[in-house]
């Protein structure tokens, strides 16, 4: 039996959690969210807690098991405390402007502003720039807000991919906790 996927996940005060024809709607302070789930798996609500079931054995249903199991802690976990990914914009002459809670304007280095719109259900915040720790570049953190998980992570990757890490020096957009492994540039390839 899956490990992850046995857990029941419990339910809090402030959340309602129901089903409507194969698909989960969590209701909480922060929002709601629906899930539909395999017409033959089995989410039962009783007890103040969530149990997903399995009809058997087969491999397809035993990764969905504990991937619903996840989705529908994730979405619990969204509805009342949300989630966010902070972003780290380094490069000299780097900046970031925040014209609303959805809209930001990335200068990174291109011949024009990019303007980056929110999806529905995500918001903003800009942080000013700062010295970074590692080098002089100065850095803007952008962190990402919402309460559906994946949102929240492909709208953190897609800003990400406006101007990925460059490898020789570090600069453009990365996770905030990302490690970038740079590559030594021509100068120290001729000192052997």
């Amino acid at each position: 039996m899956s490990r992850v996927g046995r857990k029941p996940i419990p339910i809090p005060k402030e959340v309602t959690v129901s089903m409507q024809d194969h698909t989960i709607v969590v209701k909480g302070p922060k929002g709601e969210l629906r899930q539909s789930i395999h017409p033959q798996m089995t989410v039962k609500i009783e007890n103040e807690q969530v149990i997903v079931e399995r009809p058997n054995d087969q491999r397809q249903f035993k990764a969905f098991h504990g991937l619903y199991r996840s989705l529908i802690a994730n979405m619990i976990e969204g509805v009342t405390k949300g989630f966010e990914k902070a972003l780290e914009v380094r490069g000299m002459g780097y900046r970031v402007e925040q014209k609303s809670p959805t809209q930001i304007i990335l200068n990174v280095g291109y011949s024009h502003l990019v303007v980056f719109n929110a999806p529905e259900g995500i918001t903003f915040e800009v942080q000013p720039q700062t010295a970074s720790p590692q080098n002089d570049y100065l850095c803007a953190r952008i962190i990402v807000r919402g309460i559906d998980k994946a949102l929240v992570g492909n709208t953190a990757a897609k800003i990400r991919s406006v101007r990925p890490p460059d490898a020789y020096k570090g600069k453009g957009i990365r996770y905030a906790n990302e490690v970038i492994k740079l590559k030594p540039g021509k100068a120290a390839k001729g000192r052997k």
